[in-house]
């Protein structure tokens, strides 16, 4: 009798514990809610946040203060497009809820680019399309950027993010 009720409940014991273990996101992580602190930046990065700070006093507005967070969240959402060799803002929403709720964000957007060779390129590129400008010049605090070269292709993803903080 207990042998045949353990066959009949192994089944959904399995399912169960498939089902209970698989994630949500194709993006998530492990440290999903937790602060990032640290990240390497390139000199192509720190050229594209000079030239977004530069651009910006140009016009009268603040400079925005680099967090290391949000370069990790877009360097994950880079990583994110290489591996579904897709250029795309899949997933914003929960890279957006975890900028919220890691760092008290207020506002999120993003702006990303695909295959410019250079940081003057990409931004120039996105200084030249209305919603990407709007971005760079909007009511913001802080940002990250991360620019990951796809081993395969040696085609760049740029992912950078913009927040409000109060």
């Amino acid at each position: 009798m207990k042998a045949k009720m353990f066959r009949a409940l192994l089944p959904l014991a399995i399912v169960f514990t498939m089902v209970s273990c698989s994630s949500d996101s194709s993006e998530g992580s492990s440290i999903d809610n937790k602060l990032v602190t640290s990240y390497n930046y390139n000199e192509a990065e720190l050229k594209l946040v000079t030239l977004i700070n530069n651009y910006r006093t140009s016009i009268g507005l603040n400079t925005l203060e680099i967090i290391n967070h949000i370069s990790y969240k877009s360097q994950e959402h880079n990583i994110y497009m290489i591996d579904n060799k897709a250029v795309n803002h899949d997933y914003f929403q929960q890279r957006a809820d975890n900028l919220i709720e890691v760092l008290g964000a207020t506002r999120v957007a993003e702006n990303i680019a695909y295959n410019y060779q250079t940081s003057e390129s990409a931004m120039s590129a996105w200084l030249n399309s209305p919603g990407h400008k709007a971005n760079i010049e909007g009511d913001f605090t802080h940002f990250g950027i991360s620019i990951t070269v796809d081993e395969t292709t040696g085609k760049k993803y740029y992912t950078n993010m913009f927040i409000k903080k109060n």
